[in-house]
């Protein structure tokens, strides 16, 4: 398989062909060129699989180059590289069948998926061609065909196991060569991206790259790999038929293998669940208490997991933690105290069997609502603290596994404390509170907005602003936006009714009433007297 590179600047060839390896690709000769012309030349003497290459050249553009392929009717799998993120670029590239597009500054190790993405792509074509040719071209959709099969099994046991019937029925239809009494065993696989990772920034990718480390770490002569697919985001399913007895344990070292692989080359942890083995016309029962557990049992995240301890789980009711105790901790200022005793309750429920996805939102909203009783203690209002998108998705993951709820109890605790310290310092409060007025004049400057910026009860900052300044906080909103009318109506050419709705009066009245309390001079006379006169 062959690659050529096509870019007017040559220190961007010379850095993809010396930074990348190519024989890792499976790519035996990289060419390049400069430029549309000699990039025509090298596809008409020599075979190429995959091109990368620049849009916007001096001498015809990536998109020409491209129209050019496609009416020769050469395969070839094209990413484009650009500095643009111009929308016609990317929806002319789109039209013409482009593998990717693919903004500079070049990251090599993303960029080295997507090559190995379009390798695999320019693989399956070839595959495909041979099999049209030899007229095997069935073969092309049997993974397909498979994968098919076994979504319809998943989705249609999410509430009742399908039936045997159904079964016989969509085997015959797929011509599938499957026995009722052959034996499969489900895997229920939970990624959890880090933050950076591919998983948060380019899911297509990530989830390439992800089956490329499943299907490269599983296969075994004991079993086969039917399929895996994704049956909601970061939750997959994978199937395996045995061609021997079944051998639970060894799936399970398979699995707790692949757990440190997906940490190093995803920059993700993982977590298995391992359903019981079983044939065929039982399989919708198995694949339903898989997709059941998934969704009432708590995660810990890098272990393996089987099945049948689900079945073993103590049934119980939820018993709280001792938040007479936390509640002494939070009011002692002792934050890491407080996290250290929730994660040890929910350690403490899981190793005993006790902890569900019931159980673990009871044991949220307790913890929530003390964390809130705390800061209402502090004047601090925790419905207004709260809000945004990073609580937002913690709150959103917080039942995804053990650590992320510990992520959630942590933002809770840490941004409390931090709010906490922040209000202890009235001094702090109050310049805050004065610098946005001064810089805000024309703005909402009412009692409630500006007790919002520092997360305080209304009638606590008010009370916190006169103990602090002598002036109640109405008034200074007042003198600052009357000061600020002054400066304006003195050295700009606005009228006075521009000035009042730049200072945040919008009744020209109210302002030139409040205006003449204040200075002793309507607008109007303030801004004809001279400076000098008003001074004496």
């Amino acid at each position: 398989m062959n690659a050529l590179l096509v870019d007017d600047d040559y220190f961007v060839v010379t850095a993809l062909e010396k930074k990348i390896d190519w024989i890792s690709l499976q790519i035996e000769t990289v060419y390049t060129a400069n430029n549309v012309a000699q990039a025509r030349e090298i596809l008409k003497r020599h075979p190429v699989e995959i091109l990368i290459s620049d849009i916007d050249m001096p001498q015809g553009s990536g998109l020409e180059l491209l129209a050019w392929i496609r009416e020769e009717k050469y395969n070839i799998q094209t990413i484009f590289l650009t500095n643009y993120a111009d929308f016609n670029y990317a929806q002319k590239a789109i039209e013409l069948q482009s593998f990717e597009y693919f903004l500079k500054p070049i990251e090599f190790d993303k960029l080295v998926l997507i090559i190995q993405k379009a390798v695999a792509k320019a693989k399956e074509q070839q595959k495909n061609e041979k099999a049209i040719q030899e007229g095997y071209f069935w073969q092309k959709n049997q993974a397909k065909i498979r994968e098919h099969f076994w979504r319809e099994l998943v989705n249609g046991s999410v509430s009742f196991p399908v039936k045997q019937d159904r079964i016989v029925h969509s085997i015959e239809e797929k011509n599938l060569r499957y026995r009722m009494t052959d034996t499969f065993q489900p895997l229920l696989i939970n990624v959890f991206p880090y933050d950076g990772s591919l998983g948060k920034t380019d899911k297509g990718l990530f989830d390439f790259a992800l089956l490329n480390v499943l299907y490269e770490l599983f296969p075994h002569s004991f079993f086969s790999i039917e399929t895996i697919l994704e049956y909601k985001p970061y939750n997959w399913i994978a199937v395996l038929k045995w061609n021997e007895a079944p051998d639970t344990q060894t799936v399970e070292e398979l699995c707790s293998a692949i757990i440190p692989k997906a940490n190093q080359y995803l920059k993700s942890d993982a977590c298995f669940t391992i359903a019981l083995p079983g044939k065929l016309e039982n399989i919708g029962q198995s694949i339903k208490t898989l997709l059941y557990m998934n969704d009432e049992t708590v995660k810990c995240r890098n272990q393996t997991f089987r099945a049948e301890s689900y079945g073993r789980r103590s049934q119980s009711d939820y018993v709280p933690p001792d938040l007479l105790r936390l509640e002494e901790l939070l009011d002692r200022n002792e934050g890491a105290a407080f996290l250290e005793e929730t994660s040890r309750y929910l350690k403490d429920r899981l190793n005993n069997n006790t902890l569900d996805i019931s159980i673990l939102s009871l044991f949220r909203l307790d913890i929530v609502q003390l964390i809130y009783s705390f800061l209402k203690t502090k004047s601090i209002q925790a419905h207004k603290l709260y809000t945004g998108r990073t609580n937002d998705q913690l709150l959103l993951n917080s039942l995804n596994s053990i650590e992320d709820m510990e992520e959630y109890f942590q933002y809770l605790v840490n941004t409390a404390m931090d709010c906490r310290d922040f209000a202890e310092q009235p001094q702090s409060v109050v310049e805050q509170i004065k610098l946005y007025i001064h810089t805000h004049c024309g703005d909402d400057l009412s009692r409630n907005h500006l007790a919002e910026l520092v997360y305080l009860h209304p009638d606590y900052l008010a009370r916190l602003f006169k103990k602090e300044t002598g002036v109640p906080l109405g008034s200074y909103v007042i003198q600052a936006r009357i000061a600020a009318a002054k400066h304006l109506l003195k050295t700009t050419q606005l009228s006075v009714f521009e000035v009042a709705k730049k200072v945040g009066y919008a009744n020209y009245s109210y302002f030139s009433k409040l205006f003449k309390h204040e200075v002793g001079l309507s607008p109007n006379d303030y801004k004809k007297t001279p400076i000098e006169a008003i001074r004496r």
